[in-house]
């Protein structure tokens, strides 16, 4: 099954760039460069899911 979710990225005064997941509160990871956030945050959604479903049953 697939999903989407709107990703807001920002960049900060270090240069990194920071990606959160409003409907999934918590979820947020940052990378160097926009290829790497990209990586990042899909692995943060799947975590931010998994602790999800978990803490559901």
């Amino acid at each position: 099954m697939s999903r989407k979710f709107s990703v807001v990225i920002e960049r900060d005064e270090g240069g990194y760039f920071v990606a959160s997941v409003p409907s999934l509160p918590g979820c947020h990871t940052q990378a160097r460069s926009f290829d790497e956030l990209m990586d990042r945050v899909r692995e943060a959604i799947t975590l931010c899911l998994k602790i999800q479903t978990e803490s559901d049953q």
